[in-house]
C-alpha cells in the first residue's frame, strides 16, 4: 500500500473552539470513509458516521491524489 501524506481530511466543523465542544468530520482519503469526532472539555470520541442502514458513510475520493 503507497504512502499517503495527509491521509485524512477535515470536512466539517461544528463549535468556535471557544466552547466546551467541538465537533468535527474527517473523510479517510484512502477509504472515503467519514469519521466524527467529538470534544468535550477534555474528553473526546471518534465513530465512523453510518447511514440508515447501519453501513458506513462514504465519500467518493479522488484516487490520483
Amino acid at each position: 500500500m503507497a504512502k499517503v501524506e495527509d491521509r485524512f481530511v477535515k470536512v466539517y466543523s461544528q463549535g468556535n473552539g471557544l466552547t466546551s465542544s467541538q465537533i468535527d468530520v474527517f473523510v479517510d482519503k484512502v477509504t472515503g470513509i467519514n469519521y466524527m469526532f467529538c470534544q468535550a472539555g477534555y474528553a473526546g470520541g471518534l465513530t465512523p458516521l453510518l447511514d440508515p442502514d447501519g453501513k458506513p458513510v462514504v465519500t467518493v475520493v479522488d484516487k490520483k491524489n
